[in-house]
């Protein structure tokens, strides 16, 4: 009987260790930030932005500069040359907004575009460190709502793995 119990002990320890799942942490946001690439793409994005900025303040300066022509000749006008006017003045307003709408689209189409190899050579690493440390699991550490002692901290080996990657 004691020899039964000890190996349904025994048996039930291995049963434990087999199943026994292993947790990691990463913040994501810690290993982008020390990215050289990013220093890149922050660069080329603030590029694009200063020049769809430029292009719209140029939009806004030559709408001003019509409506004070307006403002001035309007006096002097016709009635149908005035609604004309306005009319042109109201289209270049739309088209100012029109703009701003298609460049903020745009930019977000860039931005996705120049961060997803980046954010790509973070998921293979981590899938790497995932992989080789035999993890069950690797969470984000900002999207844990708990992370306890039992999951371990691998941004240090996610970080390791991004410069063999290089």
């Amino acid at each position: 009987m004691k020899k039964t119990i000890i190996a349904l002990v025994a048996m039930f320890a291995l049963t434990l260790s087999a199943n026994a799942q292993k947790f990691g942490h990463v913040d994501s946001q810690a290993i982008m930030t020390t990215l050289p690439e990013l220093t890149k793409v922050n660069g080329e994005l603030q590029a694009i932005a200063q020049q769809y900025e430029n292009d719209l303040k140029a939009m806004q300066e030559e709408l001003q500069r019509k409506a004070e022509e307006y403002d001035k000749a309007k006096a002097t006008m016709s009635a149908s040359a005035q609604e004309e006017q306005e009319a042109k003045l109201q289209e270049m307003y739309q088209k100012i907004q029109q703009t701003a709408q298609q460049n903020q689209q745009e930019f977000q189409k860039q931005q996705q575009e120049k961060m997803q190899p980046i954010q790509q050579k973070i998921m293979t690493a981590i899938q790497n460190v995932g992989k080789a440390g035999q993890y069950t699991y690797i969470f984000e550490q900002s999207a844990a709502l708990y992370v306890g002692t039992g999951s371990k901290d691998v941004t240090s080996e996610v970080k390791a793995e991004i410069n063999k990657l290089k």
